[in-house]
C-alpha cells in the first residue's frame, strides 16, 4: 500500500511540475489555444490534454539537441512525440511565439520550415518540400497566418503576414502579405483588407474563379438586357 501511495505521489508532484513548467515557458501558447479554439474550457484541459501543445513542447526540446547537433537524439524525440500525439514536426524547424495547432492529428512540419509568431494550423496541414535537394526547401510562413484543414504549402515558398490558407488548398507559389489562398493550386485573392484570422470566419473565404464568374454572369445579363 505504501508503495501504491508513493507512486500517486510522484506522479502527482511530477503532474505539478509539468504544469508550472508549461505556464512559464508556454504561457503564449496556452493563451493563443484559448484565444482560437472555441472549444478550449480552461486552463489545465489546455495544459494537460492538447496535443498541439505537447507536440510545441517536444519540438522545443528537440530543437534544442538539433542545434547542438545531437541529430539522433533530437530525432528521436520529435518520433516519439509523433507516436503520441500524431503530429510531426521536424527538430531543424523554426517555430515562434503563440503558435497553436488546432486538433493536430495529421500535421506535418519539415526540417527547414520556418513559422512566424501567432500562427494557427488545422489538422492535416503539410509544410513540406518539392525535392530532394539540399537547403533551404521548405516554406517559410509570416506573422499571424492562418492554415485551414488539409492545406499543403509546398517548397521554398514565403506566405505573407496575416495571410490565409483555405483548406485542403495547394500552395506552390509565394503569397502576398493580407491575401487569403484557395484551390488546387492555390489561388490568390484579397479579403478586402479583413483580417480572417481574428473570427476565423472559415466559411465566407473569396474564391477568385467563382468571383469570375459571377463577374461574367452579371456582363452577360447586362448584355441581353441592352439587346
Amino acid at each position: 500500500m505504501m508503495i501504491f501511495l508513493k507512486i500517486i505521489g510522484i506522479l502527482f508532484a511530477l503532474i505539478i511540475v509539468k504544469i508550472i513548467f508549461i505556464a512559464v515557458f508556454f504561457h503564449k501558447e496556452v493563451q493563443a489555444a484559448r484565444a482560437k479554439d472555441p472549444a478550449a474550457k480552461g486552463f489545465f484541459e489546455i495544459i494537460l490534454l492538447y496535443q498541439g501543445l505537447h507536440a510545441l513542447i517536444y519540438h522545443r526540446i528537440a530543437h534544442f539537441f538539433y542545434k547542438i547537433h545531437f541529430n539522433f537524439f533530437a530525432r528521436l524525440i520529435s518520433q516519439f512525440s509523433r507516436f503520441i500525439t500524431g503530429i510531426e514536426i521536424h527538430p531543424g524547424a523554426k517555430i515562434g511565439e503563440g503558435f497553436f495547432i488546432d486538433h493536430g492529428m495529421g500535421v506535418v512540419i519539415g526540417e527547414t520550415a520556418i513559422i512566424g509568431n501567432n500562427v494557427l494550423l488545422y489538422q492535416g496541414v503539410t509544410l513540406g518540400g518539392t525535392g530532394i535537394e539540399k537547403g533551404k526547401r521548405h516554406p517559410t510562413i509570416g506573422n499571424n497566418v492562418v492554415i485551414g484543414a488539409g492545406a499543403k504549402v509546398l517548397g521554398n515558398i514565403t506566405v505573407g503576414d496575416n495571410s490565409y490558407v483555405g483548406a485542403n488548398a495547394v500552395v506552390i507559389k509565394d503569397v502576398p502579405a493580407n491575401s487569403t489562398v484557395v484551390g488546387v493550386p492555390g489561388r490568390i485573392t484579397k479579403q478586402e483588407g479583413k483580417k480572417i484570422d481574428i473570427s476565423l470566419d472559415h466559411i465566407h473565404v473569396l474564391d477568385p474563379i467563382m468571383q469570375n464568374i459571377e463577374e461574367l454572369e452579371e456582363r452577360i445579363k447586362n448584355m441581353e438586357k441592352s439587346n
